[in-house]
């Protein structure tokens, strides 16, 4: 991380430390996160490897589930798209992630890995959505990125980052 990057990351920090989620009014409230592409558990940024990378406390893996939305590649990671435009051509599709119950520290950090910051746009926004997992429902921060951002990739079909990727790269080897 240069220092500019890490300038803007403190001081998104100290902005958001309090008011991660708009929606969090105590630090006893859960927080969770659904993940599908390079933060799933063995990936790249492994959402349990950021934790421990930074002294946080581990994610409590929830389990795994889909979301409705089409996957896309681009290149290095995914990014997903959720599925409202289903109803104009568009065909519904299933996005594989896994539930992650997080503490408060860890979103500036998934925050910082997908370069999610107050006030500027980016290819990845933070949302939150309810997810049912598990025969429960949470509501999950995701991070999907815009259907214009899209246009030119090509989609991944089964929705599943961790299959695709394994599929894709053992074939150029």
């Amino acid at each position: 991380m240069n220092t500019a990057t890490r300038d803007r990351y403190d001081a998104h920090v100290a902005d958001d430390a309090h008011g991660l989620l708009g929606t969090q009014d105590s630090n006893d409230e859960a927080i969770y996160v659904f993940v599908y592409g390079t933060l799933r558990a063995g990936e790249i940024n492994d959402v349990t490897y950021a934790a421990e990378r930074h002294g946080i406390e581990a994610p409590v893996y929830v389990g795994t589930t889909s979301l409705g939305g089409r996957l896309y590649d681009f290149g290095d990671y995914p990014g997903m798209v959720f599925d409202a435009a289903a109803g104009d051509g568009h065909d519904a599709g299933r996005v594989i992630g896994d539930v992650y119950r997080i503490a408060a520290a860890l979103v500036p950090v998934l925050d910082e890995i997908e370069a999610v910051y107050p006030g500027e746009a980016g290819l990845f926004v933070r949302e939150m959505h309810d997810v049912a997992c598990e025969g429960a429902t949470y509501p999950c921060i995701v991070y999907p990125v815009s259907e214009a951002a899209v246009r030119q990739l090509p989609r991944i079909a089964g929705g599943d980052w961790v299959t695709y990727r394994l599929a894709r790269d053992g074939s150029a080897a």
